[in-house]
C-alpha cells in the first residue's frame, strides 16, 4: 500500500503532465504562443516531479535535489521568457 506522501508525489506528477498535455493540445491547434511557454514550463514541472518521486520513493539513497532545483528554475525561466518575449 502507498503511504500518504507517495499519493501525494504521484498526484502531483500526474497532474502537471496532465496540465502539459492540455497545453500542448492547445498549442497545436492554436498556434498561441503563450500557451507554448506555458505547455513548456508545465512539461519541465512535470520533469521536477518525476525527480521528486524517483528521489524520495525510488532512489532514496541517491541525491537528485540539484537535479530538482535545475528543472524547477528552468521552467519559470521559460515562462518568465515567454512573457517578456510576448510583451515586445
Amino acid at each position: 500500500m502507498l503511504s500518504f506522501q507517495a499519493t501525494i508525489y504521484t498526484l502531483c506528477l500526474l497532474a502537471s503532465a496532465g496540465c502539459a498535455s492540455l497545453l500542448v493540445r492547445s498549442y497545436r491547434e492554436t498556434r498561441a504562443k503563450l500557451l507554448l511557454w506555458s505547455a513548456l514550463c508545465f512539461v519541465l514541472l512535470a520533469f521536477n516531479n518525476l525527480f521528486v518521486v524517483i528521489d524520495l520513493l525510488v532512489l532514496p539513497s541517491v541525491d537528485f535535489v540539484p537535479f530538482r532545483h535545475l528543472a524547477s528554475l528552468a521552467a519559470v525561466s521559460v515562462l518568465l521568457f515567454g512573457f517578456i518575449w510576448e510583451t515586445e
